[in-house]
């Protein structure tokens, strides 16, 4: 097996990232690999049944929460000694803007939280699922207790 060079860590800003952060963290630093991190501002359309369910009701919500992404993720930057250029807001599907970027970027390990999710969520379908099914590299799924 050869060692990872490149490892994305995908963050969800979730309480419990600490321990995906961490994990990834280890591991860049266990194999020397570069680090990157890559957060997905989920593009669910909230649209007004009266235009026809074409036209978002909030534009600016898409925007907001992308800024407040973009900031927590520079600070986690900082904290991780990460570069700018290794970091990536993508607004999207998450599953598919994940696996767009390792493939980009060519990473050879994704590292991201697993919720383990019942009931409607495991029928949509987890990030983590969509991931692990569709990556061309390794991926590791962090267990993370749901409260």
């Amino acid at each position: 097996m050869h060692p990872y060079k490149h490892i994305l860590l995908a963050v969800d800003f979730y309480e419990q990232d600490q321990a995906v952060v961490c994990r990834g963290k280890d591991l860049a630093d266990n194999y020397q690999a570069k680090l990157s991190l890559i957060h997905v501002v989920d593009s669910v359309p909230i649209t007004d049944a009266g235009f026809g369910g074409d036209i978002p009701v909030d534009l600016d919500l898409m925007a907001e929460l992308t800024a407040a992404a973009k900031k927590r993720l520079v600070g986690l930057a900082k904290n991780l000694n990460v570069h700018d250029d290794d970091c990536w807001i993508e607004v999207g599907s998450p599953k598919a803007e994940i696996v767009r970027i390792a493939v980009e970027n060519q990473v050879d390990l994704i590292v991201l939280g697993s919720h383990g999710r019942h009931g409607w969520a495991l029928l949509l379908g987890s990030t983590a699922d969509g991931v692990l099914h569709h990556a061309q590299c390794d991926v590791l799924a962090v267990r993370l207790k749901d409260d």
